[in-house]
């Protein structure tokens, strides 16, 4: 925690981080103060297949699953890899991309960084938190979300949102998909 963040700024990070798991990466993400409700059943829906494909990609024994499969499979696997990066490349290119952002995210909410030039809403303001979890799969959650509190630095600042109350089964799907982020980040770092 930053001790020249304010005391809003440093309340808001112990509410969304403490005793609970979060990550901190870098993601194309926005946050849109329209007080909208996010698409909460599409979110879901998004973490679930995000997680069945990542399950069955996926080497916690150290072994390539796709070792196990059988030739025709792997190529269809790796044909569907393509695909879904090609897919992902035209989507990109018809609409605006979300901008990569650093941030750390929790199942509680998330402290997004903000570029100099965005202003940054104020406190209670109610939006639409769009994030990409994946960058492979060029799809976007869109959350309901709270400033919490609003701390400037050098060339920007940072934007804690809360969530409001999600349903169980969003929640879920979202802890398991920071499980995932987590497990992924301390594999990378034992690498290093």
């Amino acid at each position: 925690m930053n001790p020249a963040w304010p005391r809003a700024a440093q309340a808001a990070e112990a509410g969304l981080f403490e005793e609970t798991l979060s990550c901190e990466a870098v993601l194309p993400a926005c946050f849109i103060p329209d007080g909208g409700h996010g698409r909460l059943p599409q979110a879901e829906t998004l973490l679930r297949g995000l997680a069945q494909v990542e399950d069955l990609r996926s080497d916690e024994t150290g072994e390539e699953k796709r070792g196990e499969l059988p030739l025709l499979a792997q190529r269809m696997d790796a044909k569907l890899d393509l695909m879904l990066v090609l897919l992902g490349r035209l989507v990109r290119q018809s609409e605006r991309p979300l901008p990569p952002r650093p941030l750390r995210w929790s199942a509680r909410g998330l402290r997004l960084r903000l570029d100099a030039d965005t202003a940054a809403p104020a406190t209670d303001t109610a939006g639409t938190l769009r994030l990409q979890p994946s960058d492979w799969l060029p799809d976007e959650l869109e959350l309901p979300a709270i400033v919490a509190a609003s701390a400037a630095e050098a060339g920007g600042h940072w934007l804690w949102l809360r969530f409001p109350a999600l349903p169980a089964g969003l929640e879920e799907a979202l802890e398991r998909h920071l499980f995932r982020m987590h497990r992924r980040q301390v594999a990378d770092a034992r690498r290093r």
